[in-house]
């Protein structure tokens, strides 16, 4: 068993809704010419859109107060989101911004929905290409589903985010929400959605392979 998530089964439908107007939020500051920032973008669901919590505490907004204004932070996470939500909104998202860097937070709702693996897979891989094809690195942020799908589903849904890292050849963070899932202090009521007070952790979790992208930008953008 890889993670265990414990969860108010009878509340999952509560994490899929639907029909949510994308909420696109810059953080930024003035340290360097907006033209010479690198741009992040976060394309996620409810876990990366603080879901539940003020937006300055949510993992995103903390990021963005890390960096100190040397880069720009694009949030476009939508609860409620899945794969193929973010994959129709990315281009037209990657045209406007032209980000250097994009994290790919999707996928829990596909599995609360109990949907084929193989399609969210197809949706990643279509925003992992057309990330690439615009210039930008990528980073993979894995999440676990819980195991009333059963063993077989759950196997197949976390290994589309270490298949995906291995062909593309991307950075991933295996378990978004790592040494917080299992702290029922660290969640909500609902027992999906984080605290505020588990941000922090979570952004811990995304920081060691998000630092060295940044480096690799900022290498690039100072030649």
């Amino acid at each position: 068993m890889k993670h265990g998530i414990p969860v108010a089964w009878q509340r999952l439908n509560r994490m899929v809704t639907g029909g949510l107007l994308a909420l696109i939020v810059i953080f930024s500051a003035p340290a360097l010419n907006a033209d010479q920032r690198p741009t992040l973008l976060v394309m996620g669901d409810s876990l990366s859109a603080a879901y539940g919590i003020e937006q300055e505490r949510g993992w995103v907004t903390l990021l963005a107060e890390r960096l100190e204004g040397e880069a720009q932070v694009i949030n476009a996470s939508i609860s409620g989101e899945t794969t193929s939500g973010g994959a129709q909104r990315l281009a037209n998202i990657i045209g406007q911004r032209q980000p250097d860097i994009v994290l790919l937070e999707l996928g829990g709702n596909d599995g609360l929905r109990g949907l084929p693996p193989t399609q969210m897979r197809s949706n990643l891989a279509n925003m992992i290409e057309q990330s690439q094809q615009a210039g930008a690195d990528v980073l993979l942020l894995g999440i676990d589903i819980p195991p009333n799908y059963g063993q077989a589903y759950r196997d197949a849904f976390t290994g589309v985010f270490h298949s995906l890292a291995d062909e593309y050849d991307v950075s991933l963070v295996p378990f978004l929400l790592e040494d917080v899932a299992l702290n029922g202090q660290l969640m909500q009521d609902d027992g999906i959605h984080p605290t505020a007070e588990a941000q922090p952790i979570i952004l811990d979790n995304v920081w060691p392979a998000l630092e060295p992208l940044l480096d690799s930008v900022f290498q690039a953008s100072a030649k």
